[in-house]
């Protein structure tokens, strides 16, 4: 029974955190061999691509320029020119993050966007990034984003805006977590029902709704980074 098992072992299940053995040994947790799965697979297929790069794009190089491109477009329109700095990582962050999301459609294999350690990380990297931005482009007036637009109601702007920014990695890993968890626990039920039938119309849907996911942490990253570019002004 559930309640008879070490509060460690709950614990360690309720995170995914299930180990991999390999020549008998337990060495890695699931999630963080699937992460690296992951970023094995891109940037292999990064420098496979960056050797075959033509003047003429042509195949999947002019897929990956489309996107790259079309996310360039949006990021700049959102937050205009200061956002070509920040191309690179929300550009990265986004691949990445379907990456590791469609792993879970792979027989075998896991989305480590299904455990909550993973989404955690990533979601304490962008508050920590966003952050760390609105100080280097504010310096000590970056507080100003806390304090409210009258003085007056600094005492009562200032721990709802605490609040308000604390509660952003706790949405930003559980919404990831709780989607993709979700998406996987409803496949396993649905292979169990119906091997093939239950399983296969539905791999469209998830991996739909594993490409909206990842681009909702885009956006949620891209709308943090923007605001603490603009903090004081508000």
């Amino acid at each position: 029974m559930a309640g008879s098992l070490p509060e460690p072992v709950l614990l360690s299940t309720f995170l995914g955190m299930d180990e991999i053995t390999i020549l008998g040994q337990e060495v890695v947790f699931k999630h963080v061999f699937y992460s690296w799965i992951a970023m094995a697979v891109l940037f292999g297929f990064a420098l496979y691509l960056r050797g075959r790069l033509k003047l003429v794009p042509g195949g999947v190089q002019n897929f990956f320029e489309a996107v790259i491109e079309t996310t360039e477009k949006f990021i700049m329109s959102s937050m205009g020119e200061a956002g070509k700095h920040y191309v690179p990582l929300l550009c990265g962050m986004l691949i990445y993050i379907f990456a590791m999301n469609i792993l879970g459609l792979i027989p075998g294999c896991d989305a480590p966007t299904a455990n909550l350690n993973t989404t955690v990380c990533m979601a304490l990297f962008v508050f920590v990034y966003y952050n760390w931005v609105g100080l280097c482009r504010w310096k000590t007036h970056y507080i100003n984003q806390f304090l409210g637009p009258n003085k007056w109601l600094i005492p009562l702007m200032f721990p709802l805006e605490i609040v308000s920014h604390l509660s952003r990695p706790v949405s930003l890993s559980l919404r990831l977590f709780g989607n993709i968890r979700g998406e996987e626990i409803v496949i396993i039920l649905f292979f169990i029902m119906a091997p093939l039938l239950g399983t296969i119309p539905i791999y469209g849907l998830f991996l739909l709704g594993k490409s909206m996911q990842a681009f909702v942490f885009f956006m949620l990253t891209m709308f943090y980074i923007s605001s603490a570019l603009e903090g004081p002004e508000h």
